[in-house]
């Protein structure tokens, strides 16, 4: 099947090249860009094979094109999103812009009301072990955050172990969670040799957290979510707590998690605590819980690759599914180590 990749000139979208170009069914026939548009696919991705492939402004998408890969900023996946369905182009949205199920939890996260608020409803929130979008033609491809933190959560709050109003998470990112901007906040010497937290309290992956929950675990959550930059290029660790139900024990958490993934081929459950590091390279989501017993209180913790499960590699699991081929067509099952 053809393939577009609309953003390929960013971190998420030149992974997103990676991955097709080794797949066995997609082929890569458009690559779209904005400020990078004429520019030929190496001077972007000098890592990636057959680099003399021009990069077409975002919207010259030809209409032989089978499937879309949206890699694009907030606010620029919207209208574009619509016009490819309008062309029965299958829609896999990397973006933010069709998340949310309301445009309540819309305007909570954005601070304005999306565009078109009547469809949110007609998209698949596509966490992918959660749902089946097999047959669908436009799906919106949870956020790293979300994907790392609710993967680990929903076991435990659908079978009432914890107390979904006292979620408190603490997440790690690598600098590539911020995409390829230049400003001073991801700079070298502002990165290294420290970590900082950011957006406390509004950062705009809480109400898709919640959601999640809601979505996956029928549960109205409230979660206190601090993100948290690090020095190192990729990678999430998603720390997890909340009051857990009466008599709650780490053999049902952990045997929780089990029920839940072990049929899951990109899911590892582990008895000690995940490093993001594990899951660097590879579609896994990397998970452990057990019970702090002094404090009566569920530690679980969830790893990804925030380039891979956390956006390329998850958009390219739904795209399997979606077209009814097996999910873990050409995605790496493995880290890299060291």
């Amino acid at each position: 099947m053809k393939a577009a990749v609309l953003g390929a000139s960013g971190y998420g979208g030149g992974e997103t090249v990676r991955l097709l170009d080794a797949h066995p069914a997609f082929e890569v026939s458009f690559l779209g860009a904005h400020s990078k548009a004429g520019q030929m696919l190496g001077e972007v991705h000098p890592q990636l094979a057959n680099s003399d492939r021009v990069l077409a402004p975002n919207g010259d998408i030809p209409d032989d094109i089978g499937i879309a890969f949206l890699a694009l900023p907030h606010g620029a996946s919207v209208h574009v999103a619509r016009e490819l369905v309008a062309k029965e182009i299958m829609v896999v949205d990397m973006g933010s812009d069709y998340r949310m199920d309301t445009d309540e939890r819309y305007q909570f996260a954005y601070g304005e009301p999306h565009a078109y608020p009547d469809e949110l409803s007609d998209w698949t929130y596509g966490l992918a072990e959660w749902v089946d979008v097999s047959g669908t033609n436009k799906v919106a491809v949870p956020g790293c955050y979300p994907t790392a933190t609710t993967s680990a959560l929903i076991p435990l709050a659908a079978a009432g172990l914890i107390d979904p109003s006292t979620i408190v998470v603490n997440s790690l990112t690598g600098v590539s969670g911020a995409g390829r901007k230049v400003a001073e906040p991801f700079m070298f010497g502002s990165v290294a040799d420290g970590v900082s937290a950011y957006a406390l309290g509004a950062h705009r992956h809480r109400p898709e957290i919640e959601m999640g929950l809601k979505l996956f675990a029928n549960v109205e959550a409230s979660v206190t979510f601090t993100p948290h930059l690090v020095p190192m290029q990729r990678g999430i660790l998603s720390t997890c707590t909340a009051v857990a139900g009466e008599g709650v024990t780490t053999e049902q958490v952990q045997a929780a998690l089990h029920a839940a993934y072990d049929d899951k081929p990109f899911v590892r459950v582990t008895d000690g605590p995940p490093q993001s590091r594990w899951a660097v390279g590879s579609n896994a989501v990397i998970i452990s819980g057990l019970v702090d017993y002094h404090t009566g209180t569920v530690i679980v913790q969830g790893a990804i690759d925030n380039l891979l499960k956390g956006t390329a590699g998850q958009a390219v699991q739904l795209a399997n599914t979606m077209v009814g081929l097996d999910e873990t067509a050409g995605l790496p099952m493995s880290g890299l180590m060291p």
